[in-house]
């Protein structure tokens, strides 16, 4: 081999040839991006002022705020943990939107201001973390629950009055003395556990919290099926006031109030990722090829020897092999060199056998071992590798002119 040939085998694919390789796949991971931004564009206005009492959208509770109005029930909005726990009193109702927005201490000091103070806390679909802190003794199911609409099932009187309503979604059970509403397989939707601790000086009942575990019957699109109205109303209108919490940016946590990546990921992350590993286990053993020995098969088409030759070579380049790279010429100049002096094919290999026989058949030999230029037979062709590309082309080199030189007659 050549030095023409192994620069030539060594060359790296061109820029040209990369890209026609990969523009398939960055085609499509492009459309995949302007898709995906086109969506979110598209929806991005789908929910906006989501639970908000001030928005008329589809997702918005502007709806029921108006209800709540004309029976003398005030709304008002706070952003921000201090005016939510300000406005606790016996005369009001605070709505959570977003229970699991709230850091586990501002959980803690939003519990510690309505315990005791005479009013109703309704908590909108909180998870497992939040549900207990905010109103322990309560735990949230993982599974939800099958059907959106449920029937009430209990004797709450705000219950009865409503009716079926859309509460289905996350199923909470309990062993403190509440009433559990709207139960899916035999877990409640809708829990009102009363607090003792204190009495509303407006209506001389206990303060109370209502974990909800859906939504939909605060959604202005949802407000009007089944008895959603009704229920909203009656667990919102118990009192004078109803101070709507929507958790904002402007209700930024302490420092060390931040949460940690996995606070932050949804309940039930680490069974969804378990599942998706085992989907992925049995797609590859469904599609993974049954093993077996190789069998042979005939080349549809002849492949020129050069081709193959590149194509070795630029995978010896790509690994780095020149060890292999040598190996594989000194091996294929020793047998061809075998047959010339005289050794027998199989005895090729071996040192002991082939560079007696070598040497009796080079021309020029001198009183050292070695030939025309300076290496000898041993070194050329049992030596150690060479240390980099330039010496691998170099020893191409060399064997070629060995091989030349025992040709010579």
């Amino acid at each position: 081999m050549t030095e023409a040939t192994l620069t030539t085998t060594a060359a790296s694919p061109t820029v040209r040839q990369m890209w026609t390789r990969t523009r398939g796949i960055t085609l499509a991971l492009v459309l995949l991006l302007v898709g995906a931004v086109a969506i979110a564009v598209v929806r991005s206005d789908a929910r906006h002022g989501e639970l908000d009492p001030r928005s008329a959208d589809p997702y918005g509770s502007r709806a029921v705020a108006e209800l709540l109005a004309d029976r003398g029930v005030a709304t008002r909005v706070v952003n921000t943990l201090d005016e939510a726990r300000a406005a606790t009193g016996p005369d009001t109702t605070l709505l959570v939107a977003v229970p699991d927005l709230l850091t586990e201490r501002q959980q803690t000091r939003l519990r510690s201001a309505t315990t005791g103070s005479g009013g109703r806390t309704v908590l909108v679909a909180p998870g497992g973390a939040a549900v207990e802190r905010l109103a322990p003794g309560v735990t949230a199911d993982p599974a939800l629950s099958f059907d959106s609409t449920l029937a009430p099932a209990c004797d709450l009187p705000a219950a009865r009055r409503a009716g079926d309503a859309d509460t289905g979604g996350i199923r909470y059970s309990t062993h403190l003395e509440a009433d559990a509403c709207y139960p899916s397989r035999r877990l409640a939707t809708l829990l009102r556990i009363p607090d003792p601790s204190a009495k509303s000086s407006a209506e001389g009942t206990p303060g109370d919290t209502v974990v909800l575990g859906a939504r939909d019957i605060l959604f202005n699109n949802h407000l009007d099926e089944h008895g959603n109205a009704s229920l909203a109303l009656q667990l919102l209108g118990s009192r004078d006031h109803l101070v709507w919490y929507l958790p904002s940016l402007s209700d930024v946590p302490a420092p060390d109030d931040e949460r940690s990546f996995f606070d932050l990921l949804p309940s039930g992350w680490l069974w969804g990722t378990l599942q998706l590993f085992i989907a992925a286990a049995l797609a590859a053993l469904w599609r993974a090829r049954r093993l077996g020995p190789l069998v042979p098969e005939r080349l549809p088409v002849a492949i020129r020897a050069s081709e193959t030759v590149e194509g070795r070579a630029r995978l010896y380049r790509k690994a780095n092999a020149r060890d292999r790279a040598a190996t594989a010429l000194r091996s294929a100049t020793r047998t061809r060199l075998a047959p010339l002096v005289g050794v027998p094919v199989t005895q090729a290999q071996t040192p002991e056998s082939l560079l007696p026989a070598l040497s009796a058949h080079l021309h020029g030999t001198h009183g050292d071992g070695t030939h025309g230029d300076g290496q000898s037979p041993h070194a050329l062709l049992f030596g150690p590798p060479p240390g980099d590309d330039a010496a691998l082309i170099a020893l191409a080199d060399q064997l070629d002119a060995l091989e030349r030189e025992v040709r010579r007659p």
